[in-house]
């Protein structure tokens, strides 16, 4: 399922600007460019952990930010499922404490049976009493997905996810990547300097060089 995703905003950090004016109606969009291109930057503001300094990140028909009209939804309000490069798991938590940390302890059935979901879509079941220390890289980077995805994000956005990970654990991981896409239809904004990646996942790619989008598409562009 494809989101209108309007990203259209100033931000600015010290001496760097990233501006963007992009529209896309996508189930994927990829970000793509160099490193300190502002990729990263982007992830942030629209989960609201960087405040631009004026413009407006709207997800489908909800407004995450808006200088004309006032808007700042805070990060916990926004229903963003985000997965930093760190991933950010809780080292002192098994994988189930830290796949239900943040859901809350009364769920519906619904929600039981999307988490469900979620578990077998990435084959988490068998590692659920394990702790973060024994999981190998790309089983980590299953649980921080599983975890993102266990609110039932308006939009997931993942910061280079497949960054530290050999050839083989990457395309082992990509396959969840591409039915997290396909199966539970959750929308993402993508960040990677993979080209292969972003052509296996995305169907629009923006190409950031110095915090301008040097070209926005479907396909990535040749040089």
């Amino acid at each position: 399922m494809s989101v209108a995703i309007t990203l259209d905003f100033v931000l600015r950090q010290g001496d760097f600007t990233l501006e963007l004016r992009e529209r896309v109606d996508a189930r994927v969009v990829a970000l793509f460019g160099p490193s300190g291109s502002g990729k990263t930057s982007v992830l942030e503001a629209i989960a609201g952990l960087r405040t631009p300094a004026r413009g407006v990140i709207r997800i489908g028909p909800r407004t995450l930010y808006s200088s004309e009209d006032r808007v700042h939804v805070p990060p916990h309000e926004r229903n963003v499922g985000y997965v930093p490069q760190d991933l950010a798991l809780f080292p002192h938590m098994n994988v189930r404490r830290n796949i239900l940390y943040g859901v809350g302890s009364s769920q519906d059935d619904g929600q039981a049976t999307t988490l469900d979901q979620i578990l077998s879509l990435l084959e988490l079941h068998p590692l659920l009493n394990r702790q973060v220390g024994d999981l190998s890289g790309g089983e980590r980077q299953r649980v921080a997905l599983a975890r993102a995805l266990s609110t039932s994000p308006l939009l997931l956005v993942l910061d280079e996810p497949l960054t530290g990970l050999d050839r083989g654990l990457r395309a082992r991981v990509l396959p969840y990547l591409e039915r997290i896409r396909d199966e539970l239809s959750t929308p993402m904004v993508y960040v990677s300097h993979d080209e292969s990646e972003v052509r296996a996942l995305a169907d629009w790619v923006v190409e950031l060089d110095g915090g301008r989008a040097s070209r926005s598409g479907p396909e990535l562009g040749r040089s």
